[in-house]
């Protein structure tokens, strides 16, 4: 009888052993297999430039392919919804961009980053340039505005949803002076890209790392950077004196970035953060991004979490003031900055 009970102990307790060691053996496997990952916005976009750049130096560091999808539309929500309809278990990434942070504050979805856990803030494009399609009549900031002043609803500006370069910028020039343009909305970078080029569109603010290779070219034409300094021998915005006050809202610029969704393991979020952060460090990616006006963060965690709720502050309040917000931040809890 006592060899019987040691002999069921003994059993009991191998397959306590077995379950802890698979157990184990499961939160080291991931990843088990290929990672998805949802880009919000559309082929060719600044935010599509930078990520596609970045996959592949996270693809060394995790050991498994990242799969590459552009899910674009309503200003980054569908993609981002798609991914909050996946498991939360590090398999399905979201590759986001600033314009998710005013989701609630322009009445786009009714969740903002709140229901997401930031892997990596891998950059800022705070290079952000007025472009015309080459063969524009206009050379500068000043000759834009003298035209569209004295021939109002007449150029064609690309625009894109709220939180967006194009629609921050605007937002900002119209707290300004008077710069009534046609807008006519893509859903991001690359497309408006093709249109500005086949001469469908005139003019669009865009951040420098979707554009600068096409003015480097004679694909477009700069007329101007945001800033008070110049770029790239590109004059600044502020050379105009209507919009010299532009820099209050400076530095300001859209920025990239890696999630999950917050219920995601733990230990499958820190695997991930170890992998972009160790991709952001690689000398050719950093390269590649300065190369296009663009400053590594390479934030995750805490960190990152900061970063996203300054940025929101600022764009929120500055939308609040412009009279484009949709719900007052204040009502949401976004402090003023």
């Amino acid at each position: 009888m006592q060899n019987h009970k040691r002999q069921l102990l003994g059993a009991a307790l191998v397959a306590v052993a077995a379950a802890s060691v698979g157990a184990n053996a499961f939160a080291q496997a991931y990843p088990a297999r290929d990672v998805t990952a949802v880009i919000q916005w559309g082929a060719g976009g600044g935010t599509d430039v930078a990520m596609r750049a970045y996959a592949p130096y996270a693809e060394e560091a995790l050991g498994k392919k990242i799969v590459l999808q552009n899910k674009p539309g309503a200003s980054g929500a569908i993609g981002a919804n798609f991914v909050l309809q996946q498991p939360a278990d590090g398999y399905t990434l979201l590759m986001g961009a600033e314009p998710q942070s005013l989701f609630r504050v322009m009445g786009t979805a009714d969740f903002d980053y709140d229901k997401f856990y930031p892997i990596n803030i891998a950059a800022i494009a705070n290079t952000v340039l007025l472009v015309a399609r080459a063969d524009a009549p206009w050379n500068t900031m000043q000759d834009l505005l003298s035209h569209v002043q004295a021939n109002p609803n007449k150029v064609k500006q690309y625009t894109a949803g709220p939180g967006t370069v194009p629609f921050t910028v605007n937002a900002m020039i119209g707290s300004l002076t008077k710069f009534d343009t046609i807008r006519i909305p893509f859903d991001g970078d690359g497309p408006a890209i093709a249109a500005l080029q086949g001469g469908h569109a005139d003019i669009g603010f865009i951040a420098s790392g979707a554009v600068i290779e096409h003015i480097k070219a004679g694909r477009l034409k700069a007329l101007g950077v945001l800033s008070d300094k110049p770029y790239q021998g590109i004059p600044p915005m502020t050379d105009a004196p209507s919009v010299r006050n532009i820099t209050k809202y400076l530095p300001w610029g859209s920025w990239y970035g890696v999630f999950v969704r917050k219920e995601t393991p733990d230990d499958v979020k820190a695997k991930l953060v170890a992998a972009f952060k160790k991709a952001a460090e690689t000398p050719k990616y950093r390269e590649f991004m300065a190369g296009r006006g663009t400053t590594i963060l390479n934030l995750s965690g805490a960190g990152a979490e900061q970063f996203i709720q300054r940025w929101q502050s600022t764009t929120a309040w500055l939308y609040q003031g412009a009279g484009v917000a949709k719900k007052n931040p204040a009502e949401l809890g976004i402090a003023r900055p």
